[in-house]
């Protein structure tokens, strides 16, 4: 099917220029026409600031995203073989759709375009976790996320404490931002098919963090509590040095209780405890 922009169908395009879908890259291309056009809608108004989008393969999100009314899509693809069919899209939107052939790791997202900015994309798998916590680092900078992962990473993102799934990625997505798990979309919609269900997840950036903590400490408190998870904080809080029962004090957390036990506000009082215990001033 076609869109009615009067590009061809995908599936010609793929065909075209020989796209099969690479393992390396972590290629799963979305040819569904009305799930393209989910994801665009749940990212809200397109219109002003910049859609920047990651992996966009023969461009079916990125149609989609053109198409709901998106003013300025700035698509940063790896694979080389992808950008003909990219250009082609750009040649159909003229001076919507702006290409970089460039690795995501390799680019600050968050300085790209103009404001508002926000990121929706089918992440390759491979690096979907690697590339949130980038931009978790810098929130600030984007309106929100509406991101495709597997759906055992999008469990992770929004458990509670007590779930099995409650650990450092959730810690680090909840304590910036309010994470929602908007739909998942089975591997049948995919070419080729996943091996497993894929979520679509949004994260919209909080006005300040959920507690004050210096975020190189709240990776350290949650590093070393979760790195031994079944074992008591007074036992898994030693590798940060020091005496952990003072830290356990000090942040009013009984030495008895484990890392999937703790909100988000305690492991951030974990965290002001630290920078306490060794001295830091508090980030202005």
């Amino acid at each position: 099917m076609s869109a009615g922009d009067g590009l061809p169908p995908l599936r010609e395009v793929i065909a075209r220029y020989g796209l099969d879908a690479r393992r390396s890259l972590g290629q799963h291309f979305l040819l569904d026409l009305n799930l393209t056009g989910r994801i665009a809608r749940a990212a809200g108004e397109l219109g002003p600031g910049t859609t920047i989008e990651i992996g966009p393969g023969p461009g079916g999100l990125t149609r989609a995203l053109l198409a709901h009314g998106a003013r300025r899509v700035i698509a940063i693809e790896r694979d080389e073989r992808c950008l003909p069919a990219l250009r082609d899209i750009a040649e159909a939107f003229p001076g919507r759709l702006e290409i970089h052939h460039a690795d995501a790791l390799r680019i600050d997202a968050g300085r790209l375009g103009d404001e508002p900015r926000r990121i929706v994309a089918n992440l390759p798998y491979n690096v979907a976790t690697a590339l949130l916590l980038r931009w978790l680092a810098t929130p600030d900078r984007f309106e929100r996320l509406v991101l495709m992962f597997q759906r055992e990473v999008a469990d992770r993102l929004v458990a509670l404490p007590r779930r099995k799934d409650y650990g450092r990625l959730a810690v680090a997505a909840q304590w910036r931002c309010r994470v929602t798990r908007l739909f998942d979309i089975p591997p049948r919609a995919f070419t080729p098919p996943p091996k497993v269900t894929s979520s679509v997840v949004e994260l919209v950036p909080l006005a300040a963090p959920l507690a004050p903590a210096e975020p190189a400490l709240m990776e350290r408190v949650t590093a070393a509590a979760f790195g031994q998870r079944r074992k008591m904080l007074r036992q898994s809080l030693r590798a940060l040095g020091g005496d952990p029962a003072l830290l356990l004090t000090t942040a009013g957390i009984a030495e008895t209780r484990r890392a999937e036990e703790l909100t988000i506000a305690e492991f951030a009082a974990l965290a002001e405890a630290l920078r306490r215990a060794t001295g830091l001033r508090a980030a202005p």
